[in-house]
Parts: structure tokens; C-alpha cells; sequence
């Protein structure tokens, strides 16, 4: 998506930027929570993942709010990131409840 943005629009590609970070520390976070030494540990990386996910998606929200990306070419991506969101509440509300 962000290599698909107009270079010479510099909101595009600032919201742009601030997508790919905040994206890609989800995967990351992720994966770190998958190697958790503890429930406290694995409890706080979900946080994390939830946190970047929702932070994406109001990039995205931003992104079409600033007419850089139509929102028909946004929806898939702006439906992925929502379910994303809904899958890491689940996971974060089972894991404090099961602590």
C-alpha cells in the first residue's frame, strides 16, 4: 500500500510512513508474544499488538479523511485491520481472564 502512494504528495506520504511503522510493529510484537517467558510478559506484547493495530487502522482512517486514498481502494485494508483488532481483543481478554 505504501509503495502504491504518490511520491510527490507529502501528507501521503507521512501518513504512508506512519502506517508501515505502525504495521509492521504488530508483526513484531506478535511474534514476541509468542515467545513469552511468562503470562505477564505474553499479556503485555498483546497489548502491544493491540495498541499498533488500532493505530494503524486511524492511519488509514487518515489516510482516506485526507482524500490521499479513495476509500474504495481502502476497504479491504481498513476491514483487515478492524479484524485484526477484533482477533487481539479476544486474545487479550482470554489471557487476563485465564491468568
Amino acid at each position: 500500500m505504501y509503495s502504491s502512494l504518490s511520491k510527490s504528495d507529502a501528507v501521503a506520504q507521512i501518513l504512508g510512513k506512519q502506517v508501515l511503522r505502525s504495521a509492521t510493529s504488530i508483526g513484531a510484537n506478535y511474534r514476541e508474544a509468542a515467545r513469552a517467558r511468562s503470562k505477564p510478559e505474553f499479556i503485555s506484547k498483546i497489548g502491544d499488538c493491540l495498541k499498533e493495530a488500532a493505530e494503524t487502522d486511524y492511519w488509514f482512517d487518515l489516510l482516506v479523511r485526507s482524500n490521499c486514498v479513495p476509500t474504495s481502494r481502502m476497504n479491504d485494508l481498513l476491514n483487515e485491520a478492524r479484524e485484526l483488532i477484533a482477533i487481539l481483543t479476544t486474545i487479550d481478554k482470554n489471557a487476563k481472564k485465564n491468568r
